[in-house]
């Protein structure tokens, strides 16, 4: 028997799926076990990759992560277990840019298990109106009830200010990588941002998406949050009211819904001894099937176009997937050279000190630039 060790996040969506096709007995007629652990969120957002992979096979992670996990050669790329036939055909089937996300320096270093990115959350019951759909409105809605939450805490200030700069027309380091966003663009977003922060209320202050959600599933101080990471498992909870996902936000009608990608894939860590059945069984985690029966029924989010667009899953999960496309289609890729991680977190700790210290937008944007450039200065960009 091939025992290996796997690694994912702490979540119903990030660990039951596995757990339960670990638990095939397929998988064990074929002669392998995988035994997965989990770690919390912040953990998954922010911990080395490189000592993740020194103690397990297989590592479920963030894109952002691959410049650092190519850069201490911890991860095997995906071209040296699979033909290339076989990953052209995983990248024609994902939503929108969940494979090509894990493509850095040549080579793809993750399959997309789970795909997200920053939506609208409503509560509808309460909001009794369709939800808004630009940021003027939002704003006005933020205004007039004080019930307009902001996921600021750990790295989602500057995810945030990303997806407002995509919306603003500007997505961050796109054009240049050496650059982060004009000045323009940069301070129309921080105004925006710190606008919305500083009427966020203080009840889910600190929270991560997942504790903005469970407080939105339990209270009713809020009755929207216009940029967080969908979990579709709060669209039909079996606990606690429903939460209803929509596009994320736009500038302007003819705009995109800004949002910055996010999503899990799975990695293959340089110590794990490569069979037959773990590469099926990895393939089967990505099949047309697997996607749009097995993962949503234990509270995966697939990864899969088609998925998204099946209706029985639409039906069972409350329209989660179709409301949202659009936006994952259009979703950010971040950066993902080595040090983008640590820049990440040094960023919105500096958005959240801008904000709760008034700080104007110039000098907001300055620090923002200044502190970009040295951690890409450092870092292999794409």
């Amino acid at each position: 028997m091939e025992r290996l060790k796997g690694l994912t996040w702490d979540h119903p969506r990030g660990r039951n799926a596995l757990m339960a096709a670990a638990r095939r007995p397929e998988l064990a007629e074929s002669g392998l076990e995988i035994t997965w652990d989990t770690q919390p969120l912040e953990g998954f957002e922010s911990h080395p990759i490189a000592d993740l992979c020194a103690r397990y096979d297989l590592v479920v992670l963030d894109h952002p992560h691959v410049g650092e996990a190519v850069a201490a050669g911890c991860l095997l790329p995906l071209e040296e277990i699979f033909a290339a036939e076989t990953l052209a055909a995983l990248g024609d089937a994902a939503i929108g840019p969940s494979m090509s996300s894990y493509a850095y320096a040549g080579r793809h270093w993750a399959l997309p298990l789970d795909a997200a990115t920053q939506v609208l959350a409503c509560r509808a019951d309460l909001l009794g109106a369709p939800p808004p759909q630009n940021w003027n409105d939002v704003v006005t809605l933020s205004r007039e009830t004080g019930s307009v939450a902001m996921s600021l805490a750990g790295p989602h200030a500057v995810l945030s200010f990303f997806s407002i700069c995509a919306a603003l027309g500007e997505p961050p380091a796109q054009e240049d990588p050496g650059r982060l966003v004009s000045r323009p663009v940069g301070e129309a977003a921080f105004d925006l941002l710190a606008q919305l922060g500083r009427l966020s209320p203080a009840s889910v202050a600190g929270k991560n998406p997942i504790g903005i959600l469970d407080h939105m599933s339990i209270q009713d101080d809020v009755l929207l949050c216009p940029l967080v990471y969908g979990y579709v498992n709060y669209a039909a909870p079996k606990d606690g009211k429903a939460v209803s996902f929509f596009d994320a936000p736009r500038w302007r009608p003819e705009g995109r819904p800004g949002s910055t990608l996010g999503g899990t894939g799975i990695g293959v860590s340089k110590r794990c001894p490569l069979s037959p059945q773990l590469k099926a069984h990895l393939l089967w985690l990505m099949d047309a099937e697997t996607q749009s029966r097995f993962i949503p029924a234990h509270d995966g989010q697939p990864s899969r176009r088609d998925a998204w667009a099946d209706a029985e899953v639409n039906r069972a999960w409350g329209n989660f997937y179709r409301n949202t496309t659009a936006t994952l289609e259009a979703a950010y890729v971040r950066p993902r050279f080595d040090g983008y991680i640590a820049f990440q977190t040094k960023a919105s700790a500096l958005l959240r000190e801008a904000i709760a210290e008034n700080r104007s937008a110039a000098a907001a944007v300055e620090d923002l630039a200044v502190l970009y450039a040295a951690h890409h200065a450092t870092g292999a960009a794409i």
